[in-house]
């Protein structure tokens, strides 16, 4: 298997962001983490605990819909066993939206009760959206707020400024834009990021990365892999990453003079069709099992 790609990517509006998110966070209830729910844990920025203190949180997992449904069950019960608030949802179809209102409330009933014997019985309760890029955050606020208030578009980086939007009579969000930190540490997280499209493709090897994801739905969800390009257990198995990549260009057509494959072509189409979910549901990390090493 080709190696993984040592990944980075940390634009200067990324710093910006970091310090409009620890400027404002006293100005809010709770932090509402959005991360892709084929990468949970990946998605999450490690940075963020230090940023927003311990101000309360509720992790809300997007894209539900792309993700295997099996491993997104384990991982809600995961972080319900280490005391993390969570929620799997689907912007793009609405699943599971419905229940973020009604577990901001009972996360902040506290909040509620001790406005209202304040007297400040019109205080709506206030929240910051944080995520990386391309997890659906403006996705996700337009199905809350039931109408489109904040920019959409599949590509990472689109949201450029804080915003304030009233998504219902006692609830505001404050949206803010996407960033990373600056250092990946364990190579396979910017990796699964990169797969995702939470880093732009234009600092990519976009071939390598394709045969990385190849030799990962070799192993991982065979089937499927082979059900999308029409291929067999034997194509699969007796071909090297890079070689399978060809064979899926050729399945589709894909060919320059002399009947050569255009590599790169089929590399942006198998990233930009994993992306749209249609290979299948899938997840590319799992919890640890109890009584795993961590």
């Amino acid at each position: 298997m080709a190696q993984t790609p040592n990944i980075q990517w940390f634009p200067g509006h990324m710093a910006k962001t970091r310090r409009l998110i620890q400027d404002q966070v006293k100005l809010v209830d709770l932090v509402v983490e959005i991360t892709d729910a084929r990468i949970p844990q990946s998605s999450r920025n490690p940075e963020l605990d230090k940023w927003v203190g311990g101000k309360r949180r509720l992790l809300v997992l997007n894209k539900c819909d792309a993700a295997d449904p099996g491993i997104t069950a384990r991982w809600l019960q995961y972080y319900q066993e280490t005391g993390v608030p969570a929620i799997a949802v689907d912007a793009k179809s609405g699943k599971g939206v419905g229940q973020f209102l009604p577990a901001v409330r009972e996360l902040l009933s506290d909040v509620t009760e001790r406005l209202a014997r304040k007297g400040m019985v019109g205080r709506p309760l206030r929240m910051m959206i944080v995520g990386i890029p391309n997890v659906g955050k403006s996705s996700f606020i337009n199905r809350v707020a039931k109408e489109k208030r904040a920019r959409v578009e599949d590509r990472p980086g689109v949201t450029t400024g804080k915003q304030w939007i009233a998504v219902a009579k006692d609830v505001d969000l404050m949206d803010t834009p996407g960033v990373l930190w600056p250092k990946f540490e364990d190579p396979a997280v910017g990796e699964k990021l990169a797969f995702t499209g939470a880093v732009k493709d234009q600092i990519m090897d976009v071939e390598l990365l394709a045969v990385r994801l190849l030799g990962w739905l070799r192993e991982e969800y065979p089937a499927l892999l082979e059900g999308r390009y029409r291929l067999t257990p034997e194509d699969t198995a007796g071909r090297e990453d890079y070689e399978l990549l060809e064979l899926v260009g050729r399945k589709r057509g894909m060919l320059i003079s002399g009947g050569e494959v255009d590599t790169l072509r089929a590399a942006t189409m198998l990233l930009d069709e994993y992306r749209g979910g249609k290979l299948g549901r899938l997840s590319l990390e799992a919890p640890p099992r109890k009584g795993a090493a961590q």
